[in-house]
Protein backbone atom coordinates (compact mmCIF):
# COMPACT_ATOMS: atom_id res chain seq x y z
CA UNK A 1 0.00 0.00 0.00
CA UNK A 2 3.15 2.59 0.77
CA UNK A 3 4.99 1.93 -2.40
CA UNK A 4 1.34 1.88 -4.49
CA UNK A 5 0.79 5.43 -2.76
CA UNK A 6 4.10 6.78 -3.61
CA UNK A 7 4.41 5.85 -6.75
CA UNK A 8 1.21 7.39 -7.66
CA UNK A 9 2.37 10.54 -6.32
CA UNK A 10 5.04 10.52 -7.93
CA UNK A 11 3.14 10.21 -11.46
CA UNK A 12 0.74 13.09 -10.54
CA UNK A 13 3.67 15.47 -10.44
CA UNK A 14 3.88 15.03 -14.73
CA UNK A 15 0.10 14.56 -14.75
CA UNK A 16 -0.17 18.10 -12.94
CA UNK A 17 2.55 19.86 -14.54
CA UNK A 18 0.89 18.76 -18.04
CA UNK A 19 -3.05 19.90 -16.09
CA UNK A 20 -1.28 23.02 -15.27
CA UNK A 21 0.38 24.10 -18.85
CA UNK A 22 -3.14 23.21 -20.52
CA UNK A 23 -5.23 25.71 -17.87
CA UNK A 24 -2.32 28.40 -17.97
CA UNK A 25 -2.63 28.13 -22.16
CA UNK A 26 -6.41 28.19 -22.18
CA UNK A 27 -6.28 31.07 -19.65
CA UNK A 28 -3.71 33.28 -21.09
CA UNK A 29 -4.70 32.83 -24.45
CA UNK A 30 -8.20 33.82 -23.81
CA UNK A 31 -9.43 37.15 -25.21
CA UNK A 32 -9.48 38.85 -21.92
CA UNK A 33 -7.29 42.36 -21.20
CA UNK A 34 -6.96 43.69 -17.61
CA UNK A 35 -7.16 46.99 -18.67
CA UNK A 36 -10.85 46.54 -20.43
CA UNK A 37 -12.77 47.88 -17.50
CA UNK A 38 -10.48 51.14 -17.27
CA UNK A 39 -12.13 54.29 -17.73
CA UNK A 40 -11.71 55.16 -21.65
CA UNK A 41 -9.67 58.50 -20.21
CA UNK A 42 -6.51 56.51 -19.40
CA UNK A 43 -4.18 57.02 -22.17
CA UNK A 44 -2.92 54.31 -24.61
CA UNK A 45 0.74 54.90 -23.33
CA UNK A 46 -0.46 54.67 -19.48
CA UNK A 47 -2.54 51.28 -20.64
CA UNK A 48 0.83 49.19 -22.85
CA UNK A 49 2.76 50.94 -19.21
CA UNK A 50 -0.03 49.15 -16.77
CA UNK A 51 0.40 45.57 -19.26
CA UNK A 52 4.51 45.95 -19.09
CA UNK A 53 4.20 46.32 -15.22
CA UNK A 54 1.66 42.78 -15.18
CA UNK A 55 4.34 41.17 -17.14
CA UNK A 56 1.87 40.89 -20.09
CA UNK A 57 5.06 41.16 -22.19
CA UNK A 58 6.83 38.39 -21.07
CA UNK A 59 7.16 35.43 -23.90
CA UNK A 60 4.59 32.85 -22.60
CA UNK A 61 7.10 30.56 -22.08
CA UNK A 62 8.57 32.64 -19.28
CA UNK A 63 5.43 33.70 -17.56
CA UNK A 64 4.18 30.17 -17.06
CA UNK A 65 7.63 29.18 -15.63
CA UNK A 66 7.16 32.34 -13.11
CA UNK A 67 3.62 31.36 -11.84
CA UNK A 68 4.75 27.68 -11.41
CA UNK A 69 7.45 28.57 -9.17
CA UNK A 70 5.25 31.56 -7.67
CA UNK A 71 2.63 28.28 -7.06
CA UNK A 72 4.65 25.98 -5.63
CA UNK A 73 7.53 27.48 -4.32
CA UNK A 74 6.97 31.42 -3.12
CA UNK A 75 3.13 31.17 -2.12
CA UNK A 76 3.80 27.64 0.56
CA UNK A 77 6.95 29.88 1.79
CA UNK A 78 4.86 33.10 2.51
CA UNK A 79 1.54 31.14 3.57
CA UNK A 80 4.28 29.15 6.28
CA UNK A 81 5.38 32.56 7.47
CA UNK A 82 2.10 33.92 8.17
CA UNK A 83 1.09 30.67 9.80
CA UNK A 84 4.20 29.93 12.24
CA UNK A 85 5.47 33.42 11.68
CA UNK A 86 8.26 32.51 10.61
CA UNK A 87 10.80 34.41 7.93
CA UNK A 88 11.43 32.15 5.08
CA UNK A 89 10.10 33.96 2.37
CA UNK A 90 12.79 36.96 0.89
CA UNK A 91 11.41 40.02 -0.38
CA UNK A 92 12.09 39.55 -3.57
CA UNK A 93 9.66 36.54 -4.08
CA UNK A 94 6.87 38.31 -5.27
CA UNK A 95 3.37 36.57 -4.63
CA UNK A 96 0.50 35.81 -7.18
CA UNK A 97 -1.12 39.05 -7.41
CA UNK A 98 -4.84 39.77 -8.29
CA UNK A 99 -5.25 42.03 -11.01
CA UNK A 100 -8.76 43.34 -9.75
CA UNK A 101 -7.31 43.73 -6.26
CA UNK A 102 -3.73 43.89 -5.76
CA UNK A 103 -4.11 41.82 -3.61
CA UNK A 104 -2.64 38.12 -2.53
CA UNK A 105 -4.84 35.23 -4.65
CA UNK A 106 -4.03 32.98 -1.78
CA UNK A 107 -4.98 35.23 0.86
CA UNK A 108 -8.21 35.99 -1.20
CA UNK A 109 -9.04 32.20 -0.98
CA UNK A 110 -8.23 31.90 2.61
CA UNK A 111 -10.83 34.50 3.09
CA UNK A 112 -13.65 33.13 1.48
CA UNK A 113 -13.16 29.38 2.21
CA UNK A 114 -14.87 29.58 5.37
CA UNK A 115 -18.24 30.10 3.94
CA UNK A 116 -17.59 27.83 1.38
CA UNK A 117 -17.09 25.00 4.03
CA UNK A 118 -19.58 26.26 6.63
CA UNK A 119 -22.19 25.94 3.52
CA UNK A 120 -21.34 23.55 0.96
CA UNK A 121 -18.96 21.52 3.14
CA UNK A 122 -21.77 21.18 5.59
CA UNK A 123 -24.29 20.29 2.92
CA UNK A 124 -22.34 17.40 1.33
CA UNK A 125 -21.80 15.76 4.56
CA UNK A 126 -26.08 16.04 5.19
CA UNK A 127 -26.17 14.63 1.48
CA UNK A 128 -23.87 11.83 2.11
CA UNK A 129 -25.32 10.82 5.67
CA UNK A 130 -28.87 10.70 3.87
CA UNK A 131 -27.78 8.98 0.67
CA UNK A 132 -26.43 5.98 2.38
CA UNK A 133 -29.10 4.82 3.98
CA UNK A 134 -31.52 5.73 1.64
CA UNK A 135 -30.14 4.01 -0.88
CA UNK A 136 -29.15 0.94 1.11
CA UNK A 137 -33.06 0.37 2.15
CA UNK A 138 -34.17 1.10 -1.17
CA UNK A 139 -32.01 -1.86 -2.11
CA UNK A 140 -33.29 -3.97 0.49
CA UNK A 141 -36.97 -2.83 0.23
CA UNK A 142 -36.98 -3.02 -3.83
CA UNK A 143 -39.97 -2.23 -5.15
CA UNK A 144 -41.52 -1.13 -1.79
CA UNK A 145 -43.14 2.08 -1.12
CA UNK A 146 -40.08 3.08 0.09
CA UNK A 147 -37.91 2.54 -2.89
CA UNK A 148 -40.69 4.07 -5.03
CA UNK A 149 -40.50 7.39 -2.76
CA UNK A 150 -36.60 7.48 -3.12
CA UNK A 151 -36.62 6.85 -6.56
CA UNK A 152 -39.21 9.81 -7.10
CA UNK A 153 -37.39 12.24 -4.72
CA UNK A 154 -33.78 11.14 -6.71
CA UNK A 155 -34.85 12.06 -10.01
CA UNK A 156 -36.51 15.24 -8.70
CA UNK A 157 -33.66 16.56 -6.90
CA UNK A 158 -31.04 15.32 -10.00
CA UNK A 159 -33.37 16.42 -12.82
CA UNK A 160 -34.26 19.53 -11.12
CA UNK A 161 -31.51 22.80 -11.66
CA UNK A 162 -29.95 23.86 -8.06
CA UNK A 163 -31.05 27.77 -9.26
CA UNK A 164 -34.83 26.71 -9.42
CA UNK A 165 -34.79 24.85 -6.21
CA UNK A 166 -32.56 27.47 -4.90
CA UNK A 167 -35.40 30.59 -6.08
CA UNK A 168 -38.31 28.41 -5.08
CA UNK A 169 -37.70 27.70 -1.66
CA UNK A 170 -36.47 31.80 -1.21
CA UNK A 171 -39.98 32.68 -2.88
CA UNK A 172 -41.92 29.91 0.16
CA UNK A 173 -39.84 30.28 2.79
CA UNK A 174 -38.59 33.53 2.57
CA UNK A 175 -40.96 35.75 0.32
CA UNK A 176 -43.93 34.38 1.89
CA UNK A 177 -43.37 32.64 5.30
CA UNK A 178 -40.33 34.83 5.85
CA UNK A 179 -38.51 31.82 8.17
CA UNK A 180 -35.68 32.79 6.38
CA UNK A 181 -33.25 34.78 5.66
CA UNK A 182 -33.10 35.26 1.45
CA UNK A 183 -29.83 36.35 1.53
CA UNK A 184 -26.48 34.96 2.99
CA UNK A 185 -24.64 37.29 5.51
CA UNK A 186 -21.23 36.85 5.23
CA UNK A 187 -20.35 39.50 7.81
CA UNK A 188 -22.09 37.81 10.47
CA UNK A 189 -20.14 36.49 13.74
CA UNK A 190 -21.29 33.39 16.07
CA UNK A 191 -20.80 34.88 19.26
CA UNK A 192 -23.23 33.72 21.92
CA UNK A 193 -26.32 31.52 21.08
CA UNK A 194 -28.81 33.88 19.28
CA UNK A 195 -25.60 34.33 16.36
CA UNK A 196 -25.72 31.12 16.58
CA UNK A 197 -29.22 30.59 15.41
CA UNK A 198 -28.93 33.26 12.88
CA UNK A 199 -26.04 31.30 11.26
CA UNK A 200 -28.45 28.29 11.30
CA UNK A 201 -31.47 29.76 9.87
CA UNK A 202 -29.33 31.59 6.78
CA UNK A 203 -27.31 28.32 5.83
CA UNK A 204 -30.96 25.95 5.72
CA UNK A 205 -32.07 26.80 2.61
CA UNK A 206 -28.66 26.96 0.98
CA UNK A 207 -27.79 23.66 2.51
CA UNK A 208 -30.91 21.94 1.94
CA UNK A 209 -30.66 23.14 -2.13
CA UNK A 210 -27.28 21.19 -2.56
CA UNK A 211 -28.15 18.47 -0.10
CA UNK A 212 -30.77 17.47 -1.78
CA UNK A 213 -28.87 17.69 -5.40
CA UNK A 214 -25.99 15.85 -3.94
CA UNK A 215 -28.25 12.84 -2.09
CA UNK A 216 -30.14 12.07 -5.31
CA UNK A 217 -26.96 11.10 -7.28
CA UNK A 218 -24.91 9.46 -4.29
CA UNK A 219 -28.43 7.12 -2.74
CA UNK A 220 -28.64 6.27 -6.67
CA UNK A 221 -24.84 4.72 -7.06
CA UNK A 222 -26.39 3.10 -3.17
CA UNK A 223 -28.87 1.52 -4.55
CA UNK A 224 -27.54 0.06 -7.64
CA UNK A 225 -24.34 -1.08 -6.16
CA UNK A 226 -26.27 -3.13 -3.23
CA UNK A 227 -28.73 -4.67 -6.05
CA UNK A 228 -25.76 -5.96 -7.89
CA UNK A 229 -24.19 -7.17 -4.54
CA UNK A 230 -27.57 -8.77 -2.50
CA UNK A 231 -27.95 -11.37 -5.76
CA UNK A 232 -24.50 -12.52 -5.61
CA UNK A 233 -23.33 -15.91 -4.44
CA UNK A 234 -21.02 -15.36 -1.10
CA UNK A 235 -24.80 -13.20 0.47
CA UNK A 236 -26.79 -16.91 -0.53
CA UNK A 237 -23.62 -18.51 1.63
CA UNK A 238 -23.79 -16.21 4.43
CA UNK A 239 -27.42 -16.34 4.82
CA UNK A 240 -26.95 -20.55 4.62
CA UNK A 241 -24.58 -20.25 7.54
CA UNK A 242 -27.08 -19.27 9.66
CA UNK A 243 -25.98 -15.28 9.78
CA UNK A 244 -28.68 -12.97 10.80
CA UNK A 245 -29.60 -10.47 7.95
CA UNK A 246 -28.30 -7.35 9.93
CA UNK A 247 -24.93 -8.75 9.80
CA UNK A 248 -25.31 -10.40 5.94
CA UNK A 249 -26.42 -6.73 4.53
CA UNK A 250 -24.79 -4.54 6.95
CA UNK A 251 -21.15 -6.10 7.57
CA UNK A 252 -20.90 -7.91 3.96
CA UNK A 253 -23.07 -6.73 1.20
CA UNK A 254 -22.44 -3.12 2.40
CA UNK A 255 -18.68 -3.36 2.62
CA UNK A 256 -18.51 -4.79 -1.19
CA UNK A 257 -21.30 -2.16 -2.27
CA UNK A 258 -19.44 0.70 -0.97
CA UNK A 259 -16.11 0.48 -3.65
CA UNK A 260 -18.13 2.29 -6.40
CA UNK A 261 -19.56 4.51 -4.14
CA UNK A 262 -16.37 5.75 -2.72
CA UNK A 263 -15.24 7.13 -5.96
CA UNK A 264 -18.36 9.03 -6.39
CA UNK A 265 -18.39 10.61 -2.84
CA UNK A 266 -13.99 11.32 -3.02
CA UNK A 267 -14.90 13.12 -6.70
CA UNK A 268 -17.60 14.87 -5.10
CA UNK A 269 -15.28 16.42 -2.32
CA UNK A 270 -13.09 18.67 -4.36
CA UNK A 271 -16.55 20.28 -5.45
CA UNK A 272 -17.04 21.73 -1.53
CA UNK A 273 -13.97 23.60 -2.03
CA UNK A 274 -15.11 24.59 -5.47
CA UNK A 275 -18.19 25.72 -4.28
CA UNK A 276 -21.66 25.37 -5.62
CA UNK A 277 -21.25 28.56 -8.34
CA UNK A 278 -24.84 28.68 -9.21
CA UNK A 279 -25.76 28.17 -5.78
CA UNK A 280 -23.29 30.91 -3.96
CA UNK A 281 -24.58 33.25 -6.81
CA UNK A 282 -28.64 32.77 -6.00
CA UNK A 283 -28.21 33.13 -2.26
CA UNK A 284 -25.39 35.32 -2.36
CA UNK A 285 -22.55 33.61 -0.56
CA UNK A 286 -19.53 34.85 -0.54
CA UNK A 287 -17.35 31.99 -0.81
CA UNK A 288 -14.89 30.41 -3.61
CA UNK A 289 -17.17 29.93 -6.52
CA UNK A 290 -18.37 33.43 -6.46
CA UNK A 291 -14.49 34.41 -6.03
CA UNK A 292 -14.23 32.77 -9.18
CA UNK A 293 -17.11 34.21 -11.21
CA UNK A 294 -16.05 37.73 -10.50
CA UNK A 295 -12.54 37.14 -11.37
CA UNK A 296 -14.01 35.37 -14.72
CA UNK A 297 -16.11 38.97 -15.54
CA UNK A 298 -13.04 41.10 -14.61
CA UNK A 299 -10.52 39.19 -16.84
CA UNK A 300 -8.17 38.05 -13.36
CA UNK A 301 -5.94 35.51 -14.76
CA UNK A 302 -4.07 34.81 -12.16
CA UNK A 303 -6.77 34.14 -9.76
CA UNK A 304 -8.98 31.74 -12.33
CA UNK A 305 -5.94 30.17 -13.55
CA UNK A 306 -4.82 29.65 -9.80
CA UNK A 307 -8.79 28.13 -8.53
CA UNK A 308 -8.46 26.33 -11.27
CA UNK A 309 -5.53 24.36 -10.78
CA UNK A 310 -6.61 24.24 -7.00
CA UNK A 311 -9.27 22.26 -8.26
CA UNK A 312 -6.97 19.78 -10.43
CA UNK A 313 -5.23 19.20 -7.51
CA UNK A 314 -7.49 18.40 -5.36
CA UNK A 315 -9.53 15.78 -8.06
CA UNK A 316 -5.79 14.26 -8.56
CA UNK A 317 -5.71 13.73 -4.71
CA UNK A 318 -8.87 12.44 -4.18
CA UNK A 319 -8.37 10.14 -6.64
CA UNK A 320 -5.67 8.52 -5.02
CA UNK A 321 -7.74 8.64 -1.60
CA UNK A 322 -10.32 7.05 -3.37
CA UNK A 323 -8.19 4.54 -4.71
CA UNK A 324 -6.18 3.62 -1.29
CA UNK A 325 -10.15 3.30 0.48
CA UNK A 326 -10.63 0.47 -2.28
CA UNK A 327 -7.85 -1.40 -0.49
CA UNK A 328 -9.65 -0.69 2.75
CA UNK A 329 -13.07 -1.85 1.81
CA UNK A 330 -11.99 -5.04 -0.38
CA UNK A 331 -9.12 -7.09 1.33
CA UNK A 332 -8.64 -9.35 -2.22
CA UNK A 333 -7.10 -5.99 -3.83
CA UNK A 334 -3.33 -5.65 -3.37
CA UNK A 335 -1.35 -2.70 -4.92
CA UNK A 336 2.33 -4.58 -3.72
Amino acid sequence: MFTYTIRRLLIAIPTLLVISLIIFLVVTLAPSDPTANLPLSIPSEVRAQMREALGLNEPILVRYLLWLRQFFLYEPLHMMDQAFGLSLAGEDMQRILSWQTRSPVADLIVQRLPQTLWVVGTSYVVGVLIALPIGIVSAYRQYSWFDQIGTFVSMVGFSVPTFFTGVLLIVIFSVHLGWFPSIYDTTLRVTDLSTFWLQIKQMIMPVAVLALYNAAQISRFMRASMLDNLNQDYVRTARAKGMTERVVVLLHVLRNSMIPVVTVIALGVPTVFGGAIITEQVFKVNGIGQLLIIAIQGGDVPTVQTLTFIFAVLIVLFNLIADVLYGLLDPRIRYD
